[in-house]
């Protein structure tokens, strides 16, 4: 089972504390360093506090240049940053937002994709649920949802067996985890 964090858009005071100590106490979930206003030296910043034998479970979600200056584990695409990099070292991921997308993303040779929102997302105000759970069992019986497809939105440790017994092939936790340690903004 895939299981990524994906941190908040926003730096908080002792991030990098609060990262490292997750990372050395559980070695089961992936980091995505998401942070769309940040340059490419604050997301340098964030990175260097990282211990750097996490390198290889961290995704960036832009500044792409760094996983190979850092040796991270990959990158992950988005309607903003879409141009994947031809690098069999990586793992290239991306995100959808509708059944429609997801069965085209499919075709290609992606690590793993997420889709979302599955929940009404507790980080994203406003952001509610765009799948039934019948059009979600369809898409499992379709193969469109598969083992590469990572549920994102409104995730939380009490949900996580739900979305693998319904064919998911991982977890995508972002409010869940970081409302523990601060305000989301």
């Amino acid at each position: 089972m895939i299981k990524i964090y994906i941190t908040t858009p926003h730096f908080w005071l002792d991030e990098h504390i609060v990262i490292n100590n997750l990372m050395q106490k559980d070695n089961s979930f992936i980091l995505h360093i998401r942070k769309p206003e940040a340059t490419p030296i604050e997301t340098e910043v964030l990175i260097k506090k990282i211990n750097q034998k996490f390198y290889n479970r961290v995704v960036l979600h832009q500044h792409f240049e760094q996983c190979k200056q850092f040796s991270l584990r990959g990158i992950h695409l988005n309607k903003r940053f879409n141009t994947p990099l031809q690098d069999n070292n990586i793992t290239i991921s991306c995100s959808c937002h509708s059944l429609y997308e997801l069965e085209r993303c499919n075709k290609f040779n992606f690590t793993y994709i997420t889709l979302s929102p599955i929940y009404n997302s507790i980080s994203k105000k406003g952001y509610n649920s765009a799948f039934t759970t019948a059009k979600l069992i369809e898409a499992v019986h379709r193969g469109i949802i598969n083992n590469r497809t990572v549920a994102l939105g409104g995730v939380t440790q009490q949900n996580i067996q739900q979305l693998i017994d319904l064919g998911f092939g991982g977890v995508a936790l972002l409010g869940d985890i970081w409302n523990k340690f601060t305000v989301l903004q």
